[in-house]
């Protein structure tokens, strides 16, 4: 026979409803708090992959943000591009307005006025700026203005050509912004008369009519420009590339006046002249495979209009030159643009596909964990009752034992 003593019968029975009002008291807390796992002790192995679970969607909300933030930037890049377009195209209507014959001088000035303004729009928005103040076309300078003026009023891009990226995802980065020096400045240029020794003599005609045929005649690569010179009194043309490395002059060879075609270039000389006395004639320079700046193009179709006359044949063909090759640089111009907003298109959906897959990832560690962590308040309620009930068991019967003393039986 076990012998119990009356100090273990206290001891026990403080001991178990100890345990029971614990037991209560962390049943209480569950509910209080809506969790099964308030501290590590409760569960360990729980506690673990709750923290886990934690960093992953403290993660994804960070990447989610990036995500908010790049699509944000892409959308507004594209927004001020479909600006952008807007305004070349309605450029190029005036340009197109401007090669119309019958118009007089006054006309010219009002169209001229006209682009002056569309000139400063087209600054504008290419000095956008995001939430945050920066100007989102000027590369890494985002506190400097993309674009702006120098001392002789033409517009010039004053940023850098860097390029900002955000990761979105472990491993995924995307570009969020473009510089403005490849979007707006460094724009394929059509062929153009670049320089001229004569001060008569003028180029008509001029024109690509081969694109194919220009890149066959100097692969791998293309000419800085071509030199077309009179080399007698005869008005013998001779036509080289390259400071001279590469002749061109077709068999036989043109003469002033003539129109005919090089490399897929056609063209006709008009005027020129041989000097005896020297031994020299007019040459003119021919720029193939430049870059325009879109601004430079408005500019130079803005000053060809303020000055360039139709009096007399030479500025006849000169102006039909100005309209023709501000039609082409326009057009290049735009096409740039597009394939620039190509481009965001495809940076935009790889943002949403990223973000969606966020999305679905946040709310599967969302569903583990509140598997985790989350209380059964219908299971815990339950227990909660169920333990008042023991305690309140215990503390009756302890009282009825508490009682029971030998004394009482003598």
């Amino acid at each position: 026979m076990v012998r119990i003593s009356s100090q273990q019968i206290f001891s026990s029975g403080i001991s178990r409803m100890q345990d029971i009002n614990s037991d209560l008291l962390k049943t209480q807390q569950q509910i209080s708090t809506g969790k099964k796992v308030n501290s590590p002790s409760d569960d360990p192995v729980a506690a673990a992959r709750i923290l886990k679970l934690d960093q992953d969607l403290s993660r994804i909300e960070t990447y989610q943000r990036n995500a908010d933030l790049a699509d944000n930037r892409l959308q507004q890049e594209e927004s001020a591009l479909s600006s952008a377009i807007d305004i070349i195209q309605r450029v190029r209507e005036l340009t197109v307005q401007a090669g119309n014959g019958s118009l007089a001088a006054n006309d010219r000035e009002s169209i001229s006025s006209e682009l002056k303004e569309r000139l400063g729009q087209l600054a504008d928005i290419a000095n956008t700026r995001d939430a945050s103040g920066e100007y989102i076309f000027s590369g890494f300078q985002g506190n400097t203005p993309a674009f702006g003026q120098n001392d002789a009023g033409a517009w010039v891009y004053q940023g850098d050509e860097g390029q900002r990226v955000l990761e979105i995802d472990d491993g995924v980065t995307v570009p969020i912004s473009d510089h403005g020096k490849g979007i707006f400045s460094n724009v394929p240029s059509v062929i153009s008369v670049t320089g001229s020794s004569s001060a008569n003599g003028y180029i008509s005609g001029l024109s690509l009519a081969s694109n194919s045929a220009l890149e066959n005649a100097f692969s791998p690569a293309l000419p800085n420009d071509l030199s077309i010179t009179v080399v007698d009194d005869v008005g013998t043309l001779s036509i080289t590339a390259n400071d001279g490395a590469l002749d061109l002059t077709p068999t036989p060879p043109p003469l002033v006046g003539d129109a005919f075609q090089v490399a897929g270039i056609e063209l006709t000389v008009n005027d020129a002249e041989f000097d005896a006395g020297t031994g020299t004639g007019d040459s003119f320079t021919i720029g193939i495979n430049d870059k325009q700046s879109i601004f430079s193009t408005i500019e130079t179709l803005i000053n060809g209009l303020d000055t360039l006359s139709k009096d007399s044949p030479k500025a006849s063909a000169e102006y039909d030159a100005l309209i023709a090759e501000s039609l082409a640089n326009l057009d290049n111009g735009q096409e740039s643009i597009l394939l620039k907003q190509t481009e965001l298109g495809g940076r935009m959906n790889a943002v949403e596909s990223t973000s969606a897959f966020l999305e679905d990832s946040a709310l599967y560690t969302n569903e583990i964990r509140s598997q985790l962590q989350d209380v059964d308040y219908a299971e815990a309620i339950s227990n909660l009752s169920f333990q008042s009930f023991v305690l309140q068991a215990a503390q009756q019967s302890f009282a009825q034992i508490s009682q029971l003393s030998l004394f009482d039986r003598l």
